[in-house]
């Protein structure tokens, strides 16, 4: 029982929440290095799907000879 009244949530005031306001963590911008590595990753998803589309209107047959 004296867990369940230790750990309840308290009522907050307005000013506890309008304070509460001003200290929420801020999304910090993006590193250049996050930023190449997003443009990286993008451009390669973007060949890849270039390719795979390319592939299947011409599939690439295998060859039937053996290797030497």
């Amino acid at each position: 029982m004296i867990k369940d009244r230790a750990f309840r949530r308290q009522d907050s005031t307005a000013a506890v929440r309008e304070a509460n306001k001003m200290f929420r963590k801020v999304m910090a911008a993006p590193s250049e290095l996050a930023k190449a590595d997003h443009a990286f990753q993008a451009n390669r998803e973007r060949l890849k799907a270039e390719r795979l589309a390319r592939e299947s209107k011409n599939p690439v047959k295998p060859t039937t000879e053996p290797a030497r």
